[in-house]
C-alpha cells in the first residue's frame, strides 16, 4: 500500500463518547441547524390562520401541531409507562376539527409539546437510561429507537407546518 493509501491510525475513542453521544441525540430531538424548528415554525401565527386548511392538503396548522404533540406524547408515554396502551389510529393521533377548539388550545399544545420534548430530551442525556438495551416491557424497541422516531417525526411535520404556512401566505423567509 502506498504511503498516500494508508489507513488512518485507530485511535480510542474519548473516555466520555456516551455523554457527546447523549448530547448530539439530545440535539437531534430539538435539532435547528439543518432546518426550522418547531418554535420557530409556530411563532407568530395568527389565530384566524390556525385552522385554516390550504386548497390540495390535507390538514390545517392545528391539525398539525396537535398531531405532533399527541404523537410525541405516545411515544414518551410508551418509553416510560410499563401500562402503556397504543391508541387507536387515527382517532387518537389527530384532532377531530381543523381549527382548535378554544382560543387557549393553541397556546397549550405548544406548551405541552415543549414540555414533553424537555422530558425526551433529558431522558436521553440520563446516564441512568441505557440507550441500547431494550425496554423492559416493550422489548422491540429501545430509547435510542424512540428518541430518534420522535426526531424524524416532528422533523417532518415540522417542515409541513412551513409548507402550510407558506401555502397561506404567511412565512417570511428568515435566516438560518
Amino acid at each position: 500500500m502506498s504511503p498516500s493509501r494508508k489507513k488512518p491510525a485507530r485511535r480510542k475513542p474519548p473516555p466520555r463518547q456516551p455523554d457527546a453521544l447523549r448530547q448530539h441525540l439530545a440535539t437531534l430531538l430539538d435539532w435547528h441547524s439543518a432546518h426550522v424548528s418547531f418554535d420557530r415554525a409556530v411563532a407568530g401565527i395568527a389565530p384566524a390562520l390556525r385552522g385554516k386548511q390550504p386548497a390540495g392538503f390535507p390538514h390545517s396548522l392545528w391539525q398539525l401541531l396537535e398531531h405532533l404533540r399527541l404523537c410525541q406524547w405516545d411515544i414518551l408515554d410508551y418509553c416510560v409507562n410499563p401500562n402503556y396502551r397504543e391508541g387507536t389510529w387515527p382517532d387518537d393521533y389527530w384532532p377531530n376539527t381543523a381549527e382548535p377548539p378554544t382560543p387557549e388550545a393553541w397556546d397549550q399544545s405548544v406548551a405541552a409539546f415543549n414540555r414533553d420534548l424537555a422530558t425526551l430530551k433529558g431522558m436521553a442525556q440520563d446516564p441512568d437510561i441505557d440507550l441500547l438495551s431494550p425496554l423492559l416491557y416493550a422489548p422491540q424497541a429501545t430509547y435510542l429507537r424512540e428518541f430518534l422516531l420522535v426526531a424524524d417525526h416532528n422533523a417532518y411535520h415540522v417542515g409541513q407546518i412551513v409548507a402550510v404556512r407558506r401555502m397561506l401566505g404567511d412565512w417570511k423567509e428568515r435566516g438560518g
